[in-house]
């Protein structure tokens, strides 16, 4: 794109972008974060880059923020109200940050309650805060998305720019921009953002054709117990079904919906989706929705919903109205796994938490979050926070990952 004067904007609802530009600087082709070294991912001038697969990540598309703020999930109501950054040059879109002004910190998975309560303690307002992230979705992907074909370190910089005078514009306290990808966390902290560091649990692909070729990747107590777990999910008559595209019907989404609000309610107290919510995903982007049910006396029971991108799985919500033992586990984790290999994608992302994930092959994975604190006072505190935290996620990554599942070379023969 032929370089001229940036412009910036924020508007109040994802339908005021074409979706074709959203998508365009969302999912751009050639986008090189999918080659080696995510270092590239705000290079200046990176364009032409060509990748034999382009990336995809559905949950930044156009089609989920839409079912997102349609359905009512993620509204000013809600206290998610839409403040979606746009650069323009000329009077083409060539970037987008989805951006909310939030009143809470709820549904985020990158916790900042413990900063809230301090700074109005002191005596400062903490909320409204701006919050550029997918909403309840604690997923790593694009923040800063920016179309391929133009000056890439220009357009960012003036996202970045863009945050901060928006900040000021809404009279918010912060800006953060959570589950970032690690190259935008550090371009981002180039211009003044604050670094957070957090952990999840990914399994990674080795190139397995089944999974009992994972399996004899595991040492022989956590292989035995593995089996065991997957015989008595499903002991009690139990069947799993894999559905996706047109397999999924309203019938299907109105059951899941009942497992996702009697869980979600015992666990949060206040489930975030609505039901249209997954009618309209089913309806949007159907072939990037595995909803994996599981039945018994021909009635779904539990279930969870993932979504597919062209590399990752992402495990998203789960629920049941029977419990019976390890049935989490075989329908979020191991038929993930399953239908990874399957696809042959590389990672499952399983979500937020959970230790428990590392006995069945989940290894601990940084993530990546960056912060505008416009209160210097209390960004010298919270700076001071961040870097005994990152340390700490950094020796608990490695003590983690060293009581992995996985056989030692030394280990027996599986």
């Amino acid at each position: 794109m032929v370089s001229s004067e940036i412009t910036l904007e924020a508007v109040p609802s994802v339908s005021d972008i074409e979706a074709a530009d959203w998508d365009a600087c969302a999912n751009p082709r050639g986008d090189p974060a999918s080659l080696d070294g995510l270092d590239t991912l705000l290079s200046s001038e990176a364009t032409g880059n060509s990748c034999s697969r382009p990336v995809y990540n559905p949950f930044v598309s156009h089609a989920f923020f839409s079912a997102m703020e349609a359905s009512g999930s993620a509204t000013v109501r809600t206290g998610w109200g839409p403040r979606h950054l746009i650069a323009k040059v000329g009077s083409a879109v060539a970037g987008i940050v989805p951006c909310y002004l939030k009143s809470h910190s709820q549904g985020e998975y990158v916790f900042d309650r413990g900063w809230a309560d301090a700074y109005e303690r002191a005596g400062g307002r903490y909320y409204p805060k701006l919050q550029a992230s997918v909403p309840f979705t604690p997923a790593t992907g694009p923040r800063l998305l920016i179309r391929g074909g133009v000056d890439r370190d220009a357009i960012g910089t003036a996202l970045a720019s863009g945050l901060v005078a928006l900040c000021g514009v809404s009279k918010a306290s912060s800006a953060h921009v959570t589950f970032a990808r690690e190259a935008e966390s550090k371009f981002l902290a180039e211009h003044g953002f604050l670094q957070r560091t957090d952990q999840q649990f990914h399994w990674h692909n080795r190139g397995f054709a089944s999974f009992d070729d994972f399996l004899a990747t595991l040492n022989s107590r956590h292989r035995k117990a593995i089996k065991r777990e997957r015989r008595e999910a499903v002991a009690n008559g139990i069947t799993i079904h894999w559905l996706t595209g047109s397999d999924i019907t309203e019938d299907a989404w109105d059951a899941f919906f009942a497992f996702y609000m009697e869980t979600g309610s015992r666990k949060w107290g206040r489930p975030y989706l609505t039901r249209s919510f997954f009618s309209l995903v089913g309806e949007s982007m159907p072939e990037d929705v595995l909803l994996v049910m599981a039945s018994r006396n021909n009635r779904w029971i539990a279930g969870a919903i993932n979504f597919i991108g062209s590399d990752t799985l992402f495990g998203r919500n789960w629920g049941a109205i029977e419990h019976h033992p390890f049935l989490h586990f075989e329908v979020c984790y191991y038929q993930a796994i399953d239908f990874a290999i399957k696809r042959r994608l590389k990672t499952v992302e399983a979500g937020a938490q959970g230790e428990h994930k590392i006995a069945r092959g989940y290894l601990p994975q940084t993530t990546y979050s960056a912060h505008y604190i416009a209160d210097p006072g209390l960004r010298r505190a919270i700076s001071d926070y961040l870097k005994r935290e990152r340390a700490y996620i950094a020796d608990a990554g490695r003590e983690l990952s060293e009581a992995g599942p996985f056989r030692k070379l030394a280990d027996e023969t599986p």
